[in-house]
């Protein structure tokens, strides 16, 4: 398959940087980025839609939910400077899709291999919860990463939301087939079509992770599932 050029995938997160489609969640990220939590004062917000991140090429493509108001909205980059970030890249490192088990920072040198983060929305929501015409304002993102990205062999939605959304986008883009409505569970997996496998985790959140409802055996299994389809 063809490599997805560069200059497509950048003007595409130029989009997404600068869009301004969602008047409460622009109110609200820029809103946390100016007045800031003590423990990050000193520090320089982002406050703006987050792009995608990772190799150009996956075959793995991983999708959240949203940036969180102090993680990926003052870093800048998805999963980054957050616990659910710990989780992510820790889980990406062990299982050799990230170059490193942490994410701190935008400019940390962290770099992912064969797999790229998105989300279904590319703001920081207030409460963490984003509007049903919000997740529909940025889908036409999401919708053109699954096309950009024709070598991918798994997508690992994380949490429910994700789930719905991507497949949602899968049959708007004609690749689901049928009109399957699939629950949601953790450890799921669904195959698309012949070449490409949805897979479905809880979200690594901190309400997940700190009750327990998600521990680290039970994410390492989703990624060693993804790692063994791409084998």
């Amino acid at each position: 398959m063809p490599t997805p050029p560069i200059k497509q995938l950048n003007h595409l997160n130029r989009r997404i940087i600068n869009c301004r489609h969602c008047p409460r969640l622009v109110k609200w990220r820029e809103k946390v980025a100016r007045e800031r939590v003590a423990r990050f004062h000193d520090e320089t917000y982002w406050g703006k839609p987050v792009a995608g991140f990772g190799d150009p090429n996956p075959r793995l493509l991983i999708v959240g939910l949203a940036p969180a108001a102090h993680g990926a909205n003052r870093t800048g980059r998805m999963f980054t400077g957050d616990k659910s970030g710990e989780w992510l890249y820790g889980t990406l490192h062990k299982f050799q899709f990230a170059s490193r088990p942490t994410s701190s920072s935008a400019d940390d040198g962290l770099k992912l291999d064969d797999c790229y983060i998105t989300a279904v929305v590319r703001c920081a929501p207030p409460a963490n919860k984003p509007t049903r015409d919000e997740i529909g304002n940025c889908q036409p993102y999401l919708l053109d990463e699954l096309k950009m990205f024709e070598n991918l062999r798994v997508i690992v939605a994380l949490g429910r939301i994700a789930f719905i959304w991507t497949i949602d986008s899968l049959e708007k883009l004609g690749i689901m087939g049928n009109d399957r409505h699939p629950e949601f569970t953790h450890g799921g997996r669904l195959q698309i079509n012949e070449r490409l496998s949805l897979i479905t985790s809880y979200h690594p959140s901190q309400q997940n992770t700190f009750t327990g409802k998600l521990t680290h055996y039970m994410f390492d299994s989703i990624f060693r599932s993804a790692r063994d389809l791409l084998s």
